[in-house]
């Protein structure tokens, strides 16, 4: 695992090497094993790579990053991790290439080196890389399949800047900073920012499973590397018992492959069903007690799961670790993170995830997780919104609007109860309007910004513009999902947009400010195949969501953690923002003036809206924490 960074001239003019040293300062954390440069400028191009190594396979030095041929051909830079390079290095030993090192890099040196960016189909893992051609004057970078290692660049009249985070890229040369609006209205009103764009203008995120080919004349548009995964048109004929043993194959395999390290390894455990079922795996193909590793919040009961956590680690004999943290916690960890973000992150869950990354760190290098299992079968309240919002249509109107409709308005909604929570839901669940499209519902119960929050905007129809773009995009991506299921349709489009843009961005820099590994197996392309197959009822059916999981793990997993209602990694940021330090921290960065300075946003109602959260009128504490992030990062700039 490393952090990578680089430079192309299309002029052939010198790259300045202090840019490229800067960057690769800049990203360390991510590699604190070793640094290393190369450049190159004749023949009309220049090109520098950059990398800094995490060592995970084959510690040695021979394995350091950028990496050349034996011919001084081919270079690469290379972040992430091939878990079936053994299979790929064994194809190339027999077309005659020989290896000097035991590392997936020089087998993805190798593997492109003969097969160019056909190489990219071969490979089952997660990755972000620059491969450079320097008889040919020609190279290209990569993004995996599902967006699970980042990839930031920019284009100039004369070069490229590319590095895995934008604090590394913005080291390497001029482009254009400003604010990009369209970017900080989808910011505030989903909470993330999504490929290709990034917070600035000038600076693009290479989309999941695609590259960007570049020579002598420049830089091509991004095009789509690798086969994409989609639903099968005879989906519909899968036995579900048989789907149910293909699930737990596939899973399991998956754990399987990504237990190839050199260096210690554990998982991530918080109680529910995905990161349990990865636990159970792990275990059963471990001659010893696997590392398992939760958190737990002090004062906080409704959003510590560590009795569950504790429930699966006795399951299965792990050697189980436990953080708790205070408010006191969070308080120093916000600023620690801010402060490394190269660009606003709206999800408050960075913040335990560094916390719990940090404390890993500290026993193992790479630590396995469940993300991407509730976007492949269906984990979240939303997906069951669809069935809710037609049982709540079936209530007369005239009761809805004069009792159950005030009713909720007045509950304000609030994550650390039951009760608040579910009222919290259920004005979500109201945000629709009558013969909207079942996309159009979905996009509307996963905003971070109520409708009575937009009133922050000068413009509120630039939410409106955000939006529709988000549907169209929704609608392009999702042209290969069965007509007749647009559950499934939602499913796919989460995977393609909101995971790599929001769960996994999230996970990556919270993970690797600390130069932790995180592996995730629910996106082995395998599994990612095997769920895209199911129709959308194997998996959220009459109420019941991951309906396939939950089955294939009956009696393997403890009934209580099948049978539990979902709770999502979440900081009780809601509660925070209302009293004490974090308020006061809120408070001192959105400012009228910070807010001014950002432009299109109303500080009075700003205001309002945050003192309406205060009052537990309502429930505001995402684009509240997006505010904070946004402000926070603005004052750096």
């Amino acid at each position: 695992m490393c952090g990578i960074c680089g430079a192309i001239a299309f002029d052939g003019k010198p790259i300045a090497r202090d840019a490229v040293g800067r960057a690769c300062e800049a990203l360390l954390h991510r590699g604190p094993d070793n640094l290393g440069t190369w450049f190159t400028g004749d023949g009309g191009i220049s090109v520098a790579l950059g990398a800094t190594r995490l060592a995970v396979l084959d510690p040695v030095s021979t394995g350091n990053q950028p990496m050349h041929s034996a011919d001084g051909r081919f270079h690469l830079a290379y972040n992430g991790e091939i878990y079936n390079f053994r299979e790929i290095r064994t194809e190339l030993t027999g077309l005659g290439h020989s290896f000097q090192t035991n590392t997936d890099t020089e087998v993805v040196l190798a593997a492109c080196s003969e097969w160019g960016a056909g190489a990219l189909d071969r490979f089952n893992g997660m990755w972000a890389l620059a491969f450079y051609d320097s008889r040919g004057k020609r190279g290209f970078l990569s993004r995996d399949r599902y967006g699970i290692k980042p990839l930031m660049y920019a284009l100039t009249h004369n070069g490229l800047f590319f590095a895995s985070e934008l604090r590394a890229l913005r080291q390497l040369g001029s482009f254009d900073r400003t604010i990009d609006r369209a970017s900080l209205v989808e910011h505030l009103t989903f909470g993330y920012i999504a490929h290709p764009k990034t917070i600035y203008r000038g600076a693009r995120r290479l989309p999941p499973g695609h590259l960007l080919c570049f020579d002598t004349a420049g830089a091509n548009e991004p095009q789509s590397g690798c086969k994409p995964t989609s639903a099968t048109a005879d989906a519909l004929t899968v036995d579900y018992g048989e789907s149910c043993r293909q699930v737990r194959m596939q899973l399991a395999d998956a754990v399987a492959r990504r237990r190839v390290s050199d260096v210690a390894i554990g998982a991530f455990l918080s109680g529910g069903l995905d990161s349990s079922i990865v636990v159970s795996h792990l275990a059963e193909v471990s001659s010893r007690p696997i590392s398992t590793f939760a958190v737990g919040y002090e004062g906080h009961d409704s959003y510590d799961e560590r009795c569950y956590a504790r429930m699966v680690a006795r399951r299965f004999g792990s050697n189980h670790r436990e953080v708790v943290i205070t408010e006191r916690d969070a308080v120093e960890m916000i600023p620690r993170v801010l402060d490394h973000l190269g660009e606003p992150v709206g999800d408050s869950s960075i913040i335990p995830v560094a916390l719990l990354s940090e404390f890993v760190s500290k026993h193992v290098t790479v630590t396995l997780s469940g993300d991407g299992g509730d976007e492949l079968f269906g984990g979240y309240w939303r997906y069951l919104g669809h069935d809710a919002l037609a049982v709540y249509r079936r209530i007369p109107r005239l009761i809805r609007r004069i009792a159950v409709e005030p009713v909720l308005r007045l509950m304000g909604g609030a994550r650390s109860s039951v009760l608040g929570d579910r009222a919290r839901q259920f004005q979500k669940l109201l945000r629709v309007a009558g013969g909207a499209s079942a996309m159009s519902n979905h996009l509307a119960w996963s905003r971070i910004l109520s409708p009575t929050a937009v009133g922050m905007f000068l413009d509120p129809v630039s939410v409106e513009t955000c939006v529709r773009s988000v549907e169209e995009r929704a609608s392009a991506t999702t042209q290969n999902s069965p007509a007749d299921d647009p559950l499934d349709r939602i499913l796919s489009f989460d995977l393609q947009h909101q995971l790599p843009a929001d769960m996994l961005q999230k996970v990556d820099l919270a993970s690797m400010m600390f130069s932790l590994e995180v592996r995730v197996p629910f996106l082995d392309h395998t599994v990612v195949s095997a769920a895209r197959r199911l129709p959308s009822r194997f998996k959220v059916d009459r109420g019941l969501r991951k309906r396939i999981l939950v089955d294939s793990y009956r009696g393997l997993l403890p009934d209580k953690i099948l049978d539990r209602p979902k709770k999502g990694f979440e900081l009780p940021i809601g509660e925070f923002l209302r009293d004490g330090v974090v308020a006061d921290m809120f408070r001192d960065t959105v400012t009228q003036s910070a807010v001014s300075s950002l432009e299109g946003l109303d500080f009075r109602e700003v205001d309002r809206v945050y003192r309406e959260h205060v009052a537990r009128r309502a429930d505001h504490c995402e684009v509240l924490f997006a505010l904070l992030s946004l402000c926070w990062w603005s004052r750096g700039e």
